[in-house]
């Protein structure tokens, strides 16, 4: 059977590498932090991780790890409901609620998986959804498996969602669903708006805050509080992959009825593994920190605004915003592509995004900083993007 379909996928790999959108994945052989080792040896600045806070690879994280595993071995081999819950995930789940100012929360191998067995569970076929064109690819997919009917509103514009909204007026429940921060542009959603008109029309709202959880806001609880709206949100999902340690793991958060209904029939929490307990360990020591001082934040700041400024005074087309994603603007994938090979001679580790990562025609280099790196790793950054940049043309 396979060999002939096999013609027809190799004609498809071969059509995405004419198009110049192949991705082929970079080998390190080095721990995640600001500079890192590729396979053949050489040592590059790293600048396309989401390790926001340079914790990944935090002696404190580190021990904190190390010590769960000796405390509590190193895989629970089983489910949340049978014999998979020790008392750090508990821990971990009340420190969460604890942090983001919330009811109660749930533990997922991952923010995909949360995202995924969040909608099936909360809406029915008689229940719409409302969501941002440009959410993460797990809304999409968590939404696709749901049976409510699906509305889309143009990316945070809040009189099109109004007008989703009104669309939707039979339905027995609503829910608004929005990134916090959308990843390829590092631009905020308008919650207040957004949570202005889901108490007009009487709406349920949820915010995946993957890429603000630990740094966004006066103390690092999200876009929630950036915006003033901790007590307007209903559901907040978030990962521990990315500025909480960087590892593996996600959350649900938020009312208490419905972290209560996820426990009982969100399917990629009742037949998954449980998660790690090094990792429970390491991200509670992550809390222990982001409660203990604004070091962190308040560097990741100062680096972002550094490096936004320098890259838009070199003639880089970079959106605007003050989020440490900061995304150069190439147009041209196979062109995107091209720059980020001869970044990467030059000691900077980037990716090109294009289609279908991004809109076709918008590709982009997305550079992401961190508190970890130095205001030197930034100054050659954006030097190599420079030179790179005159030397294609």
């Amino acid at each position: 059977m396979f060999s002939s379909v096999a013609p027809q996928i190799a004609d498809e790999l071969g059509q995405i590498r004419e198009q110049g959108l192949f991705k082929k994945e970079r080998i390190i052989a080095s721990p995640q932090r600001a500079s890192i080792v590729v396979a053949d040896g050489t040592r590059v600045l790293n600048l396309c991780a989401n390790n926001y806070l340079g914790l990944a690879d935090d002696p404190r994280i580190v021990a904190a790890a190390k010590d769960a595993l000796d405390q509590r071995g190193f895989g629970m081999a089983s489910v949340r409901f049978i014999c998979g819950t020790q008392d750090v995930h508990r821990q971990l789940e009340q420190r969460i609620s604890g942090f983001l100012g919330t009811a109660d929360t749930i533990l997922y191998p991952s923010c995909f998986d949360a995202n995924g067995g969040l909608f099936e569970t909360v809406l029915g076929e008689r229940d719409a959804v409302i969501s941002d064109e440009l959410n993460h690819a797990s809304i999409i997919d968590g939404i696709r498996l749901c049976r409510a009917r699906r509305l889309r509103y143009k990316n945070r514009d809040m009189a099109d969602l109004e007008a989703q909204l009104q669309a939707s007026a039979d339905a027995r429940r609503r829910l608004i669903a929005t990134d916090g921060v959308f990843s390829m542009d590092g631009y905020l959603a308008p919650l207040r708006e957004i949570c202005d008109l889901a108490e007009r029309y009487d709406a349920i709202v949820m915010v995946d805050d993957s890429h603000a959880v630990g740094f966004v806001g006066p103390t690092g609880r999200g876009t929630p509080e950036l915006h003033g709206v901790t007590d307007r949100v209903d559901i907040v999902t978030g990962t521990l992959g990315k500025a909480l340690g960087g590892a593996s793991g996600g959350f649900t958060s938020g009312r208490q009825e419905i972290v209560d209904l996820l426990r009982q029939r969100s399917r990629p929490y009742l037949f998954s593994n449980s998660v790690a307990p090094a990792v429970v360990g390491a991200s509670l020591k992550v809390l222990d920190l982001l409660d203990s001082g604004d070091d962190l934040r308040a560097t990741l700041r100062e680096n972002t605004a550094f490096f936004r400024e320098r890259m838009t005074g070199l003639g880089f087309d970079v959106l605007p915003g003050d989020h440490p994603i900061v995304p150069v603007m190439i147009g041209d994938a196979a062109r995107a592509a091209r720059l980020a090979d001869r970044l990467l001679g030059k000691g900077v580790y980037v990716i090109g995004f294009s289609y279908p990562v991004v809109p076709a025609g918008k590709a982009r280099i997305r550079t992401q900083v961190s508190a970890a790196h130095t205001r030197d790793d930034l100054e050659l950054a954006a030097t190599a993007f420079a030179q790179a940049r005159d030397e294609l043309d």
